[in-house]
């Protein structure tokens, strides 16, 4: 990769593992991760959005499949979000912001990303509720929107939303939420494309790494495990890559 030294390459890959692990454990395809290490890095913007994108794709699959072989994924929570989402994710693949707008927009994505690996909007399991159609709706459009247009998947902000209108569990939650992000990501990445844009190549290079990660993730958390203070860190490293881009 030469957008990194010897040394930071293998700094760089041994991040990008335990943050594929961390997210993929909860049912993310860990975009809003990805975003935060590249920006650490310095990684150019134009290959931010693409590269967040393609790994979203290989590590939210891998999250569902374990997730799903373990019967937590329920359609009917799925589709409603999805139903909007991915014309949103689409629509929101072809917009190209100026890069400082860019910045800003997802340095305040990464603040709530942050505070969610530090507890602060993991809510608890409520007693469950019927599913409230066009709120859904309205939901998956505008998550949809914002996930297309900065490269992340959304699962991020929709999972804390259905475990506080009580509409699934945390295991639901983590399965509806790893496909949600796979949709979307699949949209944005065609809106994209279509928008004239091309994945550089050194995006390719992250996926085999993440994957590493994605697996042991996804086995793990669709299972019993859970590491609080691997989040504690990671959030950390998040809220600190959020300052950057919103105070260069």
């Amino acid at each position: 990769m030469q957008l990194l030294s010897s040394e930071n390459i293998i700094l760089f890959s041994f991040a990008l593992i335990i943050i594929a692990f961390l997210y993929s454990s909860v049912g993310h395809g860990g975009a809003s991760g990805y975003l935060a290490l590249m920006t650490i890095f310095a990684f150019p913007v134009a290959i931010m959005k693409p590269s967040a994108l393609l790994l979203n794709l290989f590590v939210s699959s891998i999250s569902f499949f374990f997730y799903y072989r373990m019967d937590y994924f329920k359609p009917k929570l799925f589709y409603p979000f999805a139903i909007a989402s991915v014309p949103a994710a689409f629509i929101g693949g072809f917009v190209t912001l100026d890069n400082t707008i860019y910045k800003i927009i997802l340095g305040l994505v990464l603040v709530f990303a942050a505070l969610r690996l530090f507890g602060i909007f993991n809510f608890k399991e409520k007693e469950a509720v019927k599913i409230n159609l066009p709120f859904a709706l309205a939901i998956g459009f505008a998550i949809g929107l914002l996930s297309g247009m900065l490269g992340i998947g959304g699962g991020i902000i929709l999972s804390p939303i259905l475990l506080f209108l009580g509409w699934a569990t945390v295991k639901q939650s983590a399965a509806v939420s790893s496909l949600f992000i796979f949709v979307n990501s699949t949209a944005g990445m065609l809106g994209f494309f279509l928008g004239g844009k091309t994945i550089p190549i050194e995006s390719f290079y992250l996926v085999p790494i993440a994957v590493i990660g994605g697996v042991l993730g996804g086995f793990y958390g669709s299972g019993y495990f859970s590491n609080k203070t691997l989040k504690m860190v990671l959030g950390a490293v998040i809220l600190m890559a959020s300052i950057k881009l919103i105070f260069p």
